[in-house]
């Protein structure tokens, strides 16, 4: 048995604007790194966290806590774990950090149990962290990073998790503003009901997206890329997300929103040099707000969680 991995899994951008905790894609930067030791304490023992220090070491109030205890659990393992994170992803990003630590955390502790798991049960693993992270056990960020590409969660109970079709010239653009989001509060000004008209024009818009990635009508997609349910709460989070929205549809994205709870905001573009030309339109609104920020631009990544 292999006593000794090191597993990265990466950045995250969920909803998709019209897919509310259902659709999630991973992106080539940034990426959190888990290294994972079998021990024989009995515990698990989070030794040192790199790139953060805002972060617990404690297991109960660190996301890999609860992912390493669930699969130990369910292997009836009883050694224990030595842990190092490696933190590439800030916390509260709005880019899927709690969900890279422990999708990294859920691969890495199969490495070591010799691939018992497939990677759907995996982000069932891994949703026990995001329970710890916001409250609510959600798969539109750990299954991307653990599968790559675009994922759909069809299903909740039971976990039904689909791989969808990737448009080869498919790129994206996130910008991070100096912000933090806490995912927690981003989820408390949702409505817990919706208007039927307005649940319809959400179907609607998924169903398209999803035909449009098939189908690669980049038009499609475009139409398709609206959300009516979580952007009107969560616009007013985030400093210069109007501006940053229009600038990026002006430039030629496909379509702009917030990256899950926010602050980052992703644009979806077709092709590397209309995503530049959208990056620069984005980040002069964000020099103009005199926000601090950080800009990624990636094709859409066919890779999540693996060996580093």
């Amino acid at each position: 048995m292999v006593r000794k991995v090191r597993v990265r899994a990466p950045a995250t951008v969920s909803n998709l604007n019209c897919g509310f905790d259902v659709l999630g894609m991973a992106i080539n930067e940034p990426f959190d790194t888990v290294e994972l030791e079998l021990t024989d304490t009995g515990r698990i023992e989070i030794a040192d966290i790199r790139g953060c220090d805002t972060l617990s070491r404690d297991p109960e109030e660190n996301v890999v806590g609860p992912v390493l205890h669930a699969m130990a659990t369910a292997m009836d393992f009883t050694a224990g774990f030595r842990v190092i994170i490696e933190k590439g992803i800030h916390p509260g990003s709005g880019i899927g950090s709690s969900a890279a630590s422990s999708a990294a955390a859920a691969f890495a502790a199969n490495l070591l149990f010799d691939n018992a798991f497939s990677l759907s049960e995996l982000v069932g693993f891994a949703m026990e962290g995001e329970r710890l992270a916001s409250g609510s056990p959600h798969a539109d960020n750990v299954a991307p990073s653990l599968f790559g590409g675009i994922t759909l969660v069809r299903n909740y109970e039971p976990l039904d998790i689909v791989q969808l079709h990737l448009p080869p010239e498919l790129s994206v653009v996130v910008i991070h503003p100096d912000t933090e989001v806490k995912t927690s509060v981003a989820r408390g000004l949702l409505d817990r009901h919706l208007p039927l008209e307005t649940a319809v024009r959400q179907w609607g818009n998924v169903g398209g997206l999803v035909a449009g990635l098939y189908s690669e009508d980049y038009e499609l997609i475009s139409r398709s890329l609206e959300d009516f349910v979580a952007e009107p709460r969560r616009a007013g989070l985030i400093h210069g997300f109007s501006g940053m929205k229009k600038s990026a549809l002006a430039s030629g994205a496909l379509g702009a929103g917030i990256s899950g709870s926010g602050p980052s905001v992703f644009a979806l573009c077709r092709g590397e040099s209309s995503a530049r030309a959208v990056l620069e339109s984005m980040s002069r609104v964000m020099h103009s707000e005199r926000i601090g920020f950080k800009a990624y631009l990636s094709p859409v990544s066919s890779r999540g969680a693996g060996i580093c």
